[in-house]
């Protein structure tokens, strides 16, 4: 059996970014990956998801500017799309899997445990000093009749041809996503919501805005509205919603949802604590046996599930153990957005837990009057700030064309807190742009 000084279990962002940052060490190490090398972003995930959306949101804008200067509005031609996106992006797990066989053993394999300090690979044992699991989350997969004629978000992001109709079953951030890019290639699409809203833990208000300018541009929401079975009619798809409604159609997307990839791991033979949301760790990213932790997605941690916060526990978690760190994990200010056209994002206190909430004041700005949004045409462009009693920016969140870059703007002052007079003196954004906004939202 060999042994490691550190064993990382999933090669996606989290485990890229200690694994590059433990190289440096001198220390062994052992990277076990039975997926994608590189994980879901750079794959199947935000990676690809942003360059699909280069192409729709240009096209979207285009359509929103004829009479306004554009004659003739661009159409996306997904086929084509996709086949350029596929020479960019198909290369990537070999290429990171050589990456990594450059900073460490390299494992291919789904790892188990054996005991709280030994994995197997295919039937090869390893020990390690210490074993960090960063195996991230995968689509969830609905459990009803008929579920092997169902697809994924992996599915989507590698579809070649896009079909005449899609069903979405889902109203999470890869649902509204994927059936934006879709629906502007020229797919008719529906989607089932199990709820009475879209883009649960974004600002309600704009969640429901987003609906209606999606349902402008002809997709249409089945709200309160589950599938609960789905059979083969020729050579089409009749999903069954919980109504006993049927919708015939080409293609179904489940969406509903990611579960973290727990269960190939046999974590019961290590003793380590895990639950539906995953695996159970403390505000040092060690679980419930010593020597193990876990960091990314696949931890029960209440956060966003982003690339983002993944390398954030990375970076915490090489400090404390090379360099015995004590503090606890804080985490800083986040923004979060929802790729869709329009943009939903946010970032610090949701308006919706302060606006009945005394500590708090919310304000909302019609952007579509700024020369750069009404140039785009963008009607339904609005930002929402919460302040609180000492008039500090707390939080933001933002629909529009832009809202990802503008909230990007306004997560460093949320988090830094910055006086009026300090933003002043240390920062002029360029003008007109997007930044220039910020100095008017500080109040103090």
């Amino acid at each position: 059996m060999k042994n490691y000084d550190y064993i990382i279990l999933g090669t996606g962002p989290a485990g890229y970014k200690l694994v590059q940052l433990l190289a440096k060490t001198g220390k062994s190490l052992l990277a076990v990956e039975g997926g994608l090398f590189g994980g879901t972003c750079p794959n199947v995930g935000c990676e690809p998801k942003i360059f699909l959306s280069g192409a729709v949101h240009t096209a979207l804008a285009s359509q929103q500017l004829v009479g306004r200067g554009i004659a003739q509005p661009a159409q996306v031609d997904w086929d084509q799309l996709m086949t350029v996106k596929k020479a960019r992006f198909d290369s990537w797990p070999a290429e990171t899997k050589a990456i990594y066989e450059k900073m460490c053993d390299v494992a291919v394999g789904y790892g188990e445990f054996v005991d709280a300090h030994t994995i197997q690979v295919n039937g090869h044992q390893y020990h390690g000093t210490h074993i960090i699991i960063a195996t991230g989350h995968r689509p969830h997969r609905l459990d009803i009749p008929g579920k092997e004629y169902l697809h994924d978000s992996t599915d989507v992001l590698s579809l070649s041809h896009r079909p005449d109709h899609a069903v979405f079953i889902g109203g999470g951030y890869v649902a509204i996503e994927l059936a934006t890019f879709l629906a502007a290639a020229g797919t008719k699409v529906d989607l089932l919501i199990r709820s009475e809203r879209i883009l649960r833990g974004f600002y309600g208000k704009y969640a429901q805005e987003m609906v209606d300018q999606l349902t402008a541009r002809g997709l249409t929401f089945h709200f309160q509205t589950t599938a609960s079975a789905v059979a083969k009619t020729g050579g089409r798809v009749t999903v069954t919603t919980n109504h006993g409604e049927q919708l015939t159609t080409d293609y179904v997307v489940d969406a509903s949802g990611r579960v973290p990839n727990v269960e190939k791991l046999k974590l019961t033979a290590a003793g380590i604590k895990y639950s539906r949301r995953g695996i159970d760790v403390d505000d040092h990213l060690q679980t419930s046996v010593a020597g193990v932790y876990a960091i990314g997605d696949i931890t029960s941690q209440p956060v966003p599930k982003l690339t983002t916060v993944a390398e954030l526990e990375a970076d915490y978690l090489y400090r404390q153990l090379v360099r015995g760190g004590q503090e606890p994990l804080r985490y800083p200010t986040i923004g979060t957005a929802a790729f869709a056209f329009p943009e939903i994002a946010q970032a610090g206190v949701n308006p919706e837990e302060a606006v009945d909430d005394s500590r708090y004041q919310v304000v909302e700005h019609d952007l579509s009057f700024g020369s750069f949004y009404a140039g785009l045409n963008e009607q339904g462009a609005k930002l929402t700030v919460v302040y609180d009693r000492d008039q500090r920016l707390v939080g933001a969140s933002e629909i529009g064309a832009t809202a990802a870059d503008d909230i990007n703007n306004l997560v460093p002052v949320i988090g830094l807190q910055p006086s009026s007079r300090e933003w002043q003196r240390k920062v002029l954004p360029a003008y007109p742009a997007l930044a220039d906004k910020v100095f008017g939202l500080l109040k103090r």
